[in-house]
């Protein structure tokens, strides 16, 4: 560090700066972290919080204290440095600055100990005496050389250093004092000064490391504190003692070098660091190494550089293999390493050899082998296995294989196993045993980073691999396939087409002959013999056929051997079917339209012929001689290859539907022609040629289907109502039946009561219901044939005669009546037997009432409706006929 020297003057009690302009005088060397002065601020009121600032923060900075120091290390320049130190309030925020001006100090030779004795006044200002003539007094500033004063000193204290006079000190009664850090101002009291006498004294042993220059500025003032002289500047420089070890900056340094470096090259710094004065030998350090761990395969492998702590090789045959790390113990001295007067400390350094690729992969055998089964892929075949004694799972230990030889068509690859580094021999095509039963590959072993300059690969690094392909049942294939023949079509059932066989491509197995069958014919034209593979026809080939496709009909076989297991393989016979003229033509559409009255509105009709060409177009049209109305009424007219235009010959045609025959003849050799009947609808026409009538519309709109469909549909329906109808009838007559039979003591006679007569009451039953009990008294002309028959269901075969059953001669009551007929056909056994309804047709021999017309009411029963009869059944017929018929 260098000394510090600043002058400022002491102000009255007023907040600030005591002066606008600091002026200091500091060393040329400054280091960073070195006091250069201290600036003063006086605080009337010593509550505020004062911080300070500069206006260079990289170079200068300003402590709490008022100390500025230098933030790093430089060199100052023979012109003053300037800069601004500020203060604010940090509660008001008030500022305040001063300019301060660095001087380096002039170069100058420090004077001994014994010579800075005999400095025994400092007396200001300083006078100069005449010479040849008398000369006044004349003030100006005055630079005192520093005092040296060692640091560490053993006292008594407080020492005595210099006496401080002024030369007014005989007129006037002085004061001395001095201010500066280290006497007023932290670290306080430890100069002091005695105000009478002006003897500046040390109170303590100093510390270099902790300030290495104390910078005080004298003063002498009268007893009244009037400044008498100006203030001076005191440096006092603290002397260097060896009084500190170096320090390591680590206590353990960690370094690397990649084995089989040459000698010279660099591996790590080392740095160690000593408080004292490193311009002096109390700091300057010199590094060695002490010993080095383990000392194979020498015990002096690495050398340091005494003063900067790099450490490099200085012996070749590192080799991680054999030596993967070693520790040095490395001392640094002071004093420039003098071992007497010296200071030491110690460090370890550990460095760790990396790897190269400097050991190539090797092989543990000269010789591998495998097996493969014959058309397998993706099947690993031989695990190749390497040595090698670089670091593991690093690129100068991770191998990789390449085929040199043995495989010309690339049906084996090798690939690296990442854990084990072993090589792994996989089929990626498949082989055929019958074209190679063996395989000796080559292969060479490689590492992912080039070989170390100077490493060649060694024979171990190359070996081969023995592969046998194992036989086995493969299936047979046909030859060609597919198999294409062109035949014409037409070709008749029976008929031999081609013969289709298939190679088993295992020769060296024991096996039969091979076996035909059909897998799949979508037409079932075709078979195939299963011994020789002969193909026949089953059928007329067409053309035509929905089963061809672009005129190729497609066709498969299977072909299977005996072996363990079976195999089979697949053909596919294709049949180009070549067309002949076996089609001929059509109309189309088959239906048309046109109106009575000869206009231009001709039909137009197109020729369709399922052959192609030549066998097709162009058409020829034609109309038949037969009938001769045809010609009479119609002519045809060709309009291109394939279209023609039929239109009326007369003038007019009356409506209705006519069958138009038309002949066609395509162009085939020779040629096929059709005569197609063309359905012509005539109908009347409006203006703008629309047919008006409905049944033409309706003839024209619904084609033959359509119409059977809607007939269809009709008659369905009808069958449906017919069947509801008979459902209906026969759930009457079951409900007629429960209705009459009836227990006898329920007067039938009083049902009739029941329904929807409404009459004037009792006086409406006065009619005498004796007529109805005596028929014997009827006309002899009304009686009907007596007997008891069933009408209601008939069996399939024809109906049986009845006897005739004579009824009683004088049944008392209807109920009786009923009864008798029923007793009289459970008894029949010419009776069908179905438990039905009987109908019976006897109403008595006679009756005294005439007829039931007679039986009115007292009250106009002419008003009443009595239809619903027709529903009570054949019993009351009768009744429904005579009231229920309207007026009649």
């Amino acid at each position: 560090q260098a000394p510090i020297k600043a002058t400022c003057e002491d102000l009255s009690c007023k907040t600030g700066f005591p002066e606008d302009v600091h002026s200091a005088v500091v060393s040329r060397s400054v280091h960073g972290g070195q006091p250069l002065l201290n600036v003063r601020f006086r605080s009337c009121d010593g509550n505020k919080k004062i911080h300070f600032g500069s206006s260079e923060p990289e170079d200068f900075r300003v402590g709490e204290d008022g100390v500025v120091y230098a933030e790093r290390s430089f060199q100052l320049s023979a012109e003053p440095t300037e800069f601004v130190v500020s203060a604010q309030d940090k509660e008001t925020q008030q500022e305040w600055q001063m300019r301060v001006k660095l001087t380096p100090e002039p170069a100058f030779t420090g004077a001994s100990e014994k010579d800075q004795r005999k400095i025994e006044e400092i007396i200001f200002p300083w006078q100069q005496y005449k010479h040849s003539s008398p000369l006044k007094r004349q003030k100006r500033d005055w630079v005192i050389p520093p005092i040296n004063l060692p640091e560490n000193s053993k006292g008594p204290f407080p020492q005595e250093l210099v006496r401080i006079r002024s030369d007014r000190d005989k007129s006037l009664s002085l004061r001395y004092s001095v201010t500066g850090p280290g006497a007023d101002q932290p670290p306080t009291g430890i100069f002091i000064i005695n105000p009478i006498s002006g003897q500046l004294s040390v109170t303590k042993p100093l510390d270099r490391e902790q300030i290495a220059s104390f910078h005080l500025r004298a003063h002498a003032v009268d007893v009244n504190g009037n400044q008498v002289e100006n203030p001076i500047d005191i440096v006092i420089n603290v002397i260097d003692m060896n009084d500190n070890r170096p320090e390591f900056l680590h206590q353990v340094w960690n370094g690397t070098v990649p084995e089989g470096s040459k000698p010279g090259t660099y591996v790590m710094t080392v740095t160690a660091i000593d408080a004292d004065d490193p311009n002096a030998q109390n700091g300057m350090l010199r590094y060695r190494i002490l010993s080095q761990a383990p000392s194979s395969p020498s015990p002096n492998m690495f050398t340091i550089n005494n003063e900067t702590g790099d450490i490099i090789t200085v012996a070749a045959g590192l080799d991680r293999e054999k030596v993967q790390q070693y520790t040095l113990i490395i001392q640094a001295t002071d004093m420039e390493g003098n071992p007497t007067y010296g200071l030491s400390n110690t460090a370890t350094a550990v460095i760790a050899v990396t790897d190269v690729n400097d050991n190539p992969p090797e092989f543990t055998a000269m010789t591998f082998y495998g097996e493969v089964p014959e058309n397998r892929v993706d099947v690993i075949v031989a695990n190749l296995t390497v040595t090698d004694k670089d670091q593991p799972h690093t690129p100068a230990w991770n191998a990789m294989y390449r085929m040199t030889g043995g495989d010309p068509t690339g049906r084996f690859t090798i690939l690296t196993d990442p854990n084990s580094n072993d090589g792994l021999v996989t089929v990626v095509k498949p082989i055929d045993f019958e074209t190679n039963r063996m395989f000796v590959l080559t292969v060479a072993a490689e590492n992912q980073v080039p070989l170390a300059k100077g490493i060649q690969h060694p024979p171990q690094s190359t070996a081969t691999v023995s592969i046998t392909v194992i036989d086995v049942n493969e299936p047979p294939y046909f030859v060609p396939n597919p198999k294409l023949v062109r035949q014409e079509e037409g070709l008749m059932a029976g008929s031999m087409l081609t013969t289709f066989t298939a190679q088993d491509p295992d020769r060296y197995m024991q096996q039969t002959s091979l076996r035909y069958s059909k897998l799949s014919d979508p037409a079932n034209w075709l078979k195939i013999d299963p011994v020789n593979g002969q193909i026949t026809t089953t059928a007329v080939l067409d053309r035509e056929s929905i089963y061809v496709q672009n005129n190729m009909y497609n066709a498969t076989f299977l072909a299977s051997d005996n072996g363990i297991p079976p195999m089979s393989g697949t053909g596919t016979l294709q049949i180009y079917l070549l067309d002949i003229n076996d089609n001929a033509p059509q109309v189309h559409p088959k239906e048309a339209t046109t109106c009575e009255t000869l206009q231009p509105n001709a039909i137009n009709i197109t020729a369709v012929d399922p052959d192609i060409d030549p066998n097709a177009g162009p058409f020829a049209f034609e109309l038949p001689d037969t009938p001769a109305s045809i010609k009479r009424n119609w002519t045809i007219v060709r309009i291109s290859g394939d279209h023609a235009q039929l239109s009326l010959r007369i003038r007019f045609l009356e409506a209705g539907i006519y069958d138009v025959p038309i002949v066609i003849t395509d162009s085939g050799n020779p040629h096929a022609s059709s005569t197609s009947l063309l359905k012509v609808k005539v109908c009347q026409c409006d203006l703008n040629g629309d047919c008006t009538d409905v049944d033409r519309i309706v003839g024209a709109g619904l084609g033959t289907g359509a119409i059977i469909a809607i007939l269809l549909c009709i008659i369905i329906l009808l069958i449906l109502v017919l069947m509801f109808v008979v459902w209906m009838k026969r759930r009457d007559k079951e409900r007629q039946a429960k209705q009459l039979l009836i227990d006898p003591e329920d007067d039938v006679r009083d049902n009739i009561l029941k329904y929807d007569e409404e009459g004037g009451g009792e006086e409406d039953q006065d009619y005498d219901l004796s007529q109805l009990q005596q028929p014997d008294t009827l006309e002899p002309d009304a009686i009907k044939p007596v007997g008891i028959r069933r009408l209601d269901e008939r069996p399939i075969h024809a109906e049986p005669q009845y006897p005739v059953r004579s009824a009683a001669p004088h049944p008392g009551d209807i109920g009786d009546f009923i009864n008798e007929g029923l007793k009289a056909a459970d008894n029949d056994p010419t009776a069908p037997p179905y438990d039905s309804l009987l109908v019976f047709d006897y109403e008595g021999s006679g009756s005294t009432a005439g007829s039931l017309s007679s039986l009115n009411s007292s009250s106009s029963g002419g008003e009443q409706d009595y239809d619903y009869l027709n529903d009570w059944g054949p019993r009351f017929k009768k009744l429904a006929d005579m009231y229920g018929g309207g007026d009649d």
